[in-house]
């Protein structure tokens, strides 16, 4: 295992960062009004274009900017801004016409809002500028310096957000000659070839009270049944989401700490490749590996370490000790014990070297299996 580090080289990858913004009853009501007149004004501007055939936001500007500040209210740059996320839409669909949730995300830029230290930002409304207060956590600190370009506000549950990116700089790319294998799973949200365990146990738990909850506010079919509903799913995604930023720093953390890089099972399309009894499907929906391979992507990206994505198939009955495979060997989800040389330990830890050694093999590091065993 080498700790040598490639030369340094500029490269910057770019991250969100999400800003609560504190305004008084009067900021908010005007930020609501704006944000209202603004959607409006792009769903007209969408109709616009889509009426006359073009999807530009060139063509779409000049077929109704000057409505869109007489008829809204919108100043000069709020009305290019609207032309602008109707055009975006029109980017990826343009066989129909988009129109905008009322408290749909509006984007500001450099000319309509700036941020004035780390206390407050100056944002235009359409009754003027108003300065409006903002709070963040640690990690959103560290980067408030590097915040340029675009920027959403965002409504949510009551509260004002802004969304926005901002240029991190990335560790140096490591070069390894080992990797950390991850063995991805719901009763084991991830076993890594150390046998370090991230338990589902919590994630099962709260699922659970989630799915009984949604089940009896369902049954009542009212509007407040439906709201609640949707806060609930809100509720359940931030926790997930949660878990897995939880887990992938941890795994990233110890691949870096000890120099290596990180293999990872290739997932994609796994639903529709396994089948499950009826009573498991809700848990099995539930499923967001695919939230957490990004996670450890981007983390290990910013951090320099390097992820490789294997062929997971087998890596469940292939004993890591031997290398003999045998859909017997995996005697139960947690217990593996090789039909060939007798070699016993749990099953995700296993999994989780067999992902390791592919890792390796796939970045031209031959390895034995039982030469570490």
């Amino acid at each position: 295992m080498t700790t040598e580090r490639t030369t340094p080289y500029d490269t910057l990858m770019k991250l969100t960062v999400q800003v609560r913004l504190l305004p008084t009853t009067e900021q908010a009501k005007a930020l609501l009004a704006t944000m209202k007149a603004f959607n409006e004004a792009a769903s007209f501007a969408a109709k616009a274009g889509f009426d006359a055939k073009v999807f530009s936001a060139p063509s779409i500007q000049k077929l109704c900017y000057y409505e869109l500040r007489k008829q809204f209210g919108l100043s000069a740059q709020m009305a290019v801004r609207a032309v602008g996320k109707a055009a975006e839409v029109f980017r990826r669909d343009k066989a129909k016409c988009p129109s905008f949730k009322p408290t749909g995300a509006m984007t500001y830029d450099e000319r309509i809002l700036s941020w004035k230290g780390c206390e407050k930002v100056s944002i235009l409304t359409l009754s003027g500028r108003i300065l409006v207060p903002y709070v963040f956590g640690e990690y959103q600190k560290s980067n408030l310096a590097r915040l340029k370009g675009q920027v959403d506000l965002i409504y949510r549950d009551g509260k004002f957000y802004l969304h926005a990116s901002c240029d991190i700089p990335e560790d140096p790319l490591l070069v390894v000659s080992d990797y950390l294998g991850v063995d991805l799973g719901i009763v084991e949200i991830a076993v890594t070839s150390d046998g370090q365990s991230f338990s589902g146990e919590q994630v099962e738990k709260v699922r659970k009270r989630f799915q009984k909850t949604r089940r009896n506010l369902q049954r009542r079919r009212t509007r407040s049944a439906k709201r609640i509903l949707v806060r609930i799913r809100r509720r359940e995604s931030n926790f997930r989401r949660h878990q897995n930023h939880v887990i992938s720093k941890a795994i990233v953390a110890i691949a870096k700490g000890t120099c290596r890089g990180i293999g990872l099972e290739d997932l994609t399309h796994i639903r529709e490749r396994i089948t499950v009894r009826k009573k498991q499907r809700n848990r099995h929906s539930g499923w967001s590996f695919a939230q957490l391979r990004a996670y450890v992507e981007y983390k290990a990206k910013r951090s320099g370490v390097p992820v490789v994505a294997v062929d997971a198939r087998y890596t469940s009955q292939t004993c890591s000790a031997c290398g003999h495979r045998d859909k017997a060997s995996r005697k139960s989800q947690s217990q593996f014990v090789c039909t060939a040389c007798g070699h016993s330990m749990n099953a995700d830890h296993n999994g989780a070297r067999n992902i390791g050694f592919r890792a390796r093999g796939a970045t031209n590091h031959p390895h034995e299996p039982h030469a570490s065993a």
